[in-house]
């Protein structure tokens, strides 16, 4: 039987794979497990997107809770991180997330994290899931019953409390500074633009008008032609992208330029370093990060650990080593300092402090960082097994990492979830790349399947 939790959460189509009928369950599960030590009622925050089936999925889960003697508070449409951060300061059992991030709108997900603000551990996701398949087999498990049946609380205001907290991260003003905002039609289309008014920005709000069906479409941090657009048409000084739940940023300076989480961790880092508050001066990054990346920060003398692919290895080693900065090129920054996960409204504010103190336009940031082509293949095969130690894939590793010597780099790994081995290659020629990821994809497919 596969896993019924994914990398984050639990995630498929509403209605089809992920259903009303799972989310229940999940809530009775969490309400038993999080409340089996506690002698009053447990309480679970849910907090949701702007998708369509949101709202089925948040009746649902508190129904769950509410069958199994807890409280479910009930906050309305949030962003991600502020799920973790409430969940933290009001000392609740659990935070409940229900997002599909930036998936289309069909897909939905529910994801928990722990009474500490932190995404729950493996271990924790199996016992959740055992509790769920003893519902399935018909365990009834806890059914309270009158006093101790649980209750809805409705907490709207809740969302302010998180936008208050975010007003304490940095003590930099935004006046004089004209932004152009891509909300995704998201969770973040509310408290954003008000955040950034707060601290004297000129906003201008790009798609904040959700529907239900129209989060991520054509818009936000996967589809950032519209922002560039805007940004251009309003001469506007910077702009900013989420995704769906706005646990992302992705920026773009005066000039159209992407500015990537690759980009963002280097002028964060470097404006931390010049201040004094980079603690290990050490940033924390994936494999994936651009071979820019790695020489901007040798540059500025910082170091640089990578980690595999995936916010939660990078929040394990920043955790494990006492680092304070780390993150992935998709935009997902982690600032521990402040938070327990990725904030993607946080790692706006930071980037546009960075940009404020440093007093020069985003562009000379951007252009601290040079980003080299990169070139991906994925390569379907029959098993993945076997191919780390396989003779032919290593010689055309070899030769690829020859030819492109310091200035470039090739990876090899597989995916963690489709038969597929990804190819990639990084270095100053295009053409180069294309021939180099196409000769060692030859081999990867020749040799498995």
């Amino acid at each position: 039987m596969a896993r019924l939790f994914g990398t984050d959460g639990v995630r498929g189509e509403a209605n089809v794979s992920l259903t009303p009928e799972l989310a229940y369950r999940l809530g009775r599960a969490a309400t038993i497990y999080f409340g089996s030590e506690s002698k009053k009622k447990p309480n679970i925050l849910i907090g949701r997107d702007t998708r369509i089936s949101g709202q089925m999925f948040e009746a649902a889960l508190a129904a769950g809770i509410c069958s199994a003697g807890g409280i479910a508070t009930i906050i309305g449409i949030i962003p991600t991180p502020g799920v973790a951060y409430l969940t933290k300061k009001l000392h609740a059992k659990a935070g409940i997330v229900i997002s599909a991030s930036h998936n289309p709108f069909q897909d939905n997900g529910i994801k928990f994290f722990g009474g500490d603000g932190y995404k729950l551990p493996d271990a924790v996701e199996d016992e959740l899931e055992t509790i769920v398949h003893k519902i399935d087999n018909g365990d009834d498990l806890s059914r309270p019953t009158g006093k101790d049946v649980g209750h809805i609380e409705y907490r709207a205001d809740l969302v302010r409390q998180y936008e208050d907290f975010l007003t304490t991260t940095t003590d930099e003003t935004f006046e004089g500074i004209k932004i152009v905002l891509d909300c995704a039609n998201g969770a973040a289309y509310e408290v954003m633009p008000k955040l950034l008014r707060r601290f004297g920005a000129e906003v201008k709000v790009i798609h904040a008008l959700p529907n239900g069906v129209n989060i991520n479409n054509g818009c936000g941090s996967t589809h950032l032609e519209s922002l560039k657009k805007a940004v251009l048409e309003n001469n506007a000084d910077f702009g900013i992208a989420h995704d769906g739940d706005a646990d992302r940023c992705l920026c773009v300076d005066e000039k159209g330029e992407v500015i990537d989480g690759d980009h963002i961790l280097v002028m964060c880092a470097t404006e931390m370093k010049k201040a004094g508050k980079l603690k290990n001066n050490t940033v924390v990054s994936t494999v994936m990060a651009n071979i820019g990346f790695h020489k901007a920060l040798k540059a500025a003398g910082i170091n640089v650990e990578v980690t595999k692919v995936g916010d939660r290895y990078v929040l394990e080693n920043m955790l494990a080593n006492g680092h304070i900065i780390g993150g992935e090129q998709s935009g997902h920054i982690i600032f521990t300092e402040y938070g327990t996960t990725g904030d993607g409204l946080l790692t706006a504010l930071q980037v546009l402090s960075s940009l404020k103190r440093s007093g020069k336009k985003a562009s000379e940031l951007t252009a601290m960082m040079t980003t080299y082509p990169q070139l991906l293949v994925n390569v379907k095969v029959k098993s993945k097994e076997g191919w780390e130690e396989n003779k032919a894939i290593q010689v055309a590793i070899a030769e690829g990492e020859k030819i492109l010597g310091e200035n470039g780099r090739v990876l090899v790994r597989p995916s963690g979830t489709e038969e597929l081995i990804r190819v990639m290659a990084e270095g100053q020629n295009q053409e180069e790349l294309e021939k180099i990821c196409q000769s060692i994809a030859d081999v990867v497919k020749k040799e498995q399947g």
